[in-house]
């Protein structure tokens, strides 16, 4: 009996190592028919594929170990139980130009994910050094800088929000390391959610081949303009069967500009919980469609109780366009800015649409931990101060009793407001510093009404 193939949803980013599978050639079509030219995207591609980059990384992998129970009888209880190994690692990606003049570059987090040293090789050969300016691995974007760029091309973003099923779409990108590569496709689907790839999902489907290396890759429309970040596909053992996911152009958009601002994401939140508007909750609530984001309980406090929303209502449009899914709303929301005030359409007892004016809250603060970060911080775990903390910076939340940080006096509670003579604000600066691998931490903690300074070898 034959086995089904397995499907599995990967990530694109590629580790160092593929087989090459010789294929038959086919012929190819002629460039003319009674002397009149066919439709070629050539002449598109070539003013876009150089704003198209291939990225190598290099970096390690942090581990911790067990000690056996022999080394321990050995050396005796004061010895480490645990060792700290760093395994190297090497990967490829895409990524691509965003400004060509500052020499800012989009491309995935888990692509540049604990990397030491990124490369970045452009369509002309050039290859320069890239530093990594803020990511966010909630929604797998990375923002990356080259230094003193000269003569470098970069791709105009689209508004992804007027995308359509049937739109033709072309993917670029560095698939197994070959080299700059372009297929075709179209939009196959818009939205998608629940796939489990990232926390906010609000991916463009495509049936353009995409495949490991093509992460960070530029989707765009036949204008030449990006559409979207190819991000992941879902195929057997992690080929392509035609079914690829790109994070939105305008997602990257307000993410990027997050970035460079506070040099992290931060997310807005609506305070509603909810869940897809089926056929029969649209019968349910007297609405003539199920598209739309059904609110089934509005948190105490939160943005939406505050500007009136309730429990029922059905949201379609956040500032004036329509929204499908719940996921897609939650999407959205997500890549708007703590502090900003949003217009959402609301449908309520079957009336007509009404707006809603919401100033959304900033989300719970994210944590952080910093195993692959630094092997000094293993078993520490971070988050930003409150506004109930007297001093702005990265809070220890926990610290494992038996870690080296904590044997070198770092403690729950503590909260770093700097690191090697540079100002710790926030995670984002926190983790920008770690993402250097300084080989000694100078760590500058409040501890209570207290300063000081604790020294990680």
């Amino acid at each position: 009996m034959m086995k089904k193939p397995l499907l599995v949803l990967s990530a694109l980013a590629l580790g160092i190592s593929s087989v090459i599978t010789p294929i038959t050639a086919t012929a190819a079509l002629p460039v003319s028919v009674n002397n009149q030219q066919l439709p070629s995207l050539a002449p598109m591609l070539e003013k876009v594929t150089p704003a198209v980059v291939s990225i190598a990384v290099e970096g390690k992998h942090t581990s911790t170990q067990q000690l056996p129970d022999s080394f321990r009888f050995f050396f005796g209880p004061d010895f480490p139980e645990e060792q700290i190994r760093e395994q190297p690692f090497r990967g490829l990606g895409s990524g691509v130009i965003v400004d060509a003049g500052k020499g800012y570059i989009v491309t995935n987090h888990h692509v540049i994910d604990g990397a030491d040293k990124i490369i970045v090789q452009f369509h002309d050969g050039r290859e320069l050094t890239a530093e990594l300016i803020g990511s966010d691995n909630m929604s797998d974007i990375a923002l990356l800088q080259v230094k003193a760029p000269k003569d470098l091309t970069e791709i105009k973003l689209a508004d992804s929000d007027q995308l359509r099923v049937g739109d033709y779409t072309v993917a670029i990108g560095n698939p197994f390391g070959l080299g700059q590569t372009v297929t075709s496709g179209i939009v196959s689907a818009l939205g998608r959610s629940g796939l489990n790839i990232e926390n906010f999902e609000n991916f463009i489907q495509t049936d353009a081949a995409i495949n490991s290396g093509n992460s960070g890759g530029a989707l765009v429309n036949l204008n030449g303009e990006l559409i979207g970040i190819n991000t992941a596909i879902l195929g057997p053992n992690g080929g392509n069967i035609g079914i690829g996911f790109a994070i939105p152009s305008n997602m990257v958009r307000s993410l990027t500009e997050q970035i460079l601002e506070f040099g992290e994401v931060k997310r807005g939140v609506l305070g509603v919980q909810g869940g897809e508007l089926t056929a029969e909750l649209a019968e349910a609530f007297g609405y003539e469609t199920n598209q739309g984001a059904f609110v089934n309980q509005v948190m105490p406090d939160s943005s939406a109780e505050k500007a009136g929303l309730k429990a029922g209502d059905i949201i379609v449009s956040v500032n004036g366009k329509n929204i499908r899914t719940f996921g897609e709303l939650r999407a959205k929301i997500a890549t708007l800015g703590a502090g900003k005030k949003v217009t959402l359409g609301i449908v309520r007892d079957g009336s007509k649409a009404k707006d809603f004016t919401v100033t959304l809250q900033e989300m719970a603060q994210n944590t952080m931990k910093a195993d692959n970060l630094h092997p000094g911080l293993v078993g520490a775990e971070f988050a930003n101060t409150s506004s109930s903390d007297k001093t702005k910076g990265v809070k220890v939340i926990n610290i494992d009793e038996k870690s080296l940080a904590a044997r070198y006096g770092l403690l729950k509670g503590d909260i770093i407001i700097g690191l090697n003579r540079s100002p710790i604000k926030n995670l984002g600066q926190l983790r920008k510093a770690l993402e250097k691998k300084p080989a000694v931490l100078a760590l500058e903690v409040q501890r209570k009404d207290a300063v000081l300074y604790l020294i990680i070898r």
